[in-house]
């Protein structure tokens, strides 16, 4: 359900009812479309990511290799165990930032909210690089799983103590937009002030390393952690789209929202805490990738003539660009780029688009 505003007031679009036994979901029918229509374009991203991550692979192998066909061997064991991996991880990490930044636009009420703002990337970030640049290396003296899962556990745990930050700051009697955006970019200026400084403690081959990670990669991904947080980022999306109603009515107003029985603090709160969680899982597979969680919802929203981002179209826009991305990021230059450079070539015209947009709006 979406709303819309007019000279003559706010209303809602025209929704239809889809009953699959017992139960009954509302679409707006273009919106629907255009998600029918993202899933094909996905799953042939996917497809081709796998083909051009790296190497290139014929295409028809690799689609055959997918479902199940091991008639080629290497292709099948390329396809499936090294690559496959990587893939996961881009539709991983641009659903879920594509969902938060959809969450966060829709609270803000500000096309140009995203994640960001709410610190999580940022303070991400400072856990990652500690481990990285202050245990030389992301060790720390332990080994085995510790070892491995030992900076994805910090940068998770500070970028959910960043997010906490910002709302309970920004707090004052419910979630006002520009509180929460200002607050926000306080919290992410001081985290990225606190990222700088502990670069200056290492080491040059820990700085790199973290440098890298700070730029957005999806190299060396593996089952043991796409897999864990990919159910945690499923369970995560499936709440949000849940959320649909309560979005849509928080949006029209505190009066209007009250009016129609919207409880709109909780519906706000359990809005952010979502966003922070997407965001953060998002930021631990893949470091934080600049632009996805700010363009992807706007494009869905344009896609579907939405007045809010549609929180299902944004997580397929999202997986749609970070696929791209990571496929020209791996064959543009000689030597592969990291995908977060890829986004941001292609998000920063998407961004000053939006600037100039909102700034002809408020004039």
């Amino acid at each position: 359900m979406s709303a819309e505003t007019t000279g003559t007031g706010t209303h809602f679009s025209s929704v239809r009812a889809l009953r699959v036994g017992p139960v009954s979901l509302r679409a707006d029918p273009r919106t629907l479309a255009v998600t029918l229509l993202l899933l094909p374009l996905v799953l042939a991203s996917m497809a081709l990511h796998i083909a051009f991550g790296g190497t290139p692979l014929a295409f028809g192998e690799v689609v055959r290799a997918l479902l199940g066909d091991d008639s080629n061997p290497l292709v099948h064991l390329a396809a499936t165990e090294f690559r496959a991996p990587r893939m996961a991880a881009a539709v991983l990490v641009g659903t879920c930032l594509a969902a938060a930044g959809a969450l966060t636009q829709t609270v803000a009420r500000n096309p140009l909210a995203s994640p960001d703002v709410l610190g999580v990337t940022s303070g991400a970030a400072v856990g990652a690089v500690g481990v990285l640049v202050l245990t030389g290396g992301g060790h720390a003296g332990l080994s085995g799983a510790a070892a491995m899962l030992g900076m994805p556990a910090a940068a998770f745990a500070a970028g959910l103590l960043s997010g906490g930050a910002v709302y309970l700051l920004a707090y004052r009697r419910g979630i006002e937009s520009q509180r929460l955006i200002l607050v926000g970019l306080g919290v992410s200026g001081l985290a990225a002030s606190l990222t700088t400084w502990m670069l200056t403690l290492g080491d040059v081959t820990s700085a790199g390393l973290a440098l890298t990670w700070m730029m957005g990669s999806l190299n060396g991904k593996e089952w043991a952690l796409v897999a864990p947080l990919a159910l945690a980022g499923a369970v995560l999306l499936l709440a949000a789209l849940g959320m649909g109603r309560g979005l849509a009515l928080s949006s029209l107003g505190d009066d209007v929202a009250l009016a129609l029985g919207s409880r709109i603090g909780v519906v706000r709160t359990v809005a952010l805490v979502l966003a922070v969680l997407l965001a953060a899982v998002a930021t631990v597979v893949g470091g934080p990738i600049a632009f996805v969680a700010l363009a992807a919802p706007q494009i869905a929203r344009l896609l579907c003539g939405a007045v809010l981002p549609p929180v299902g179209s944004s997580a397929l826009v999202g997986a749609l660009f970070v696929l791209l991305s990571d496929v020209v990021a791996a064959n543009l230059l000689a030597i592969p780029l990291p995908v977060g450079v890829a986004t941001a070539v292609l998000g920063a015209p998407f961004l000053m688009y939006l600037i100039l947009k909102h700034q002809r709006r408020t004039t």
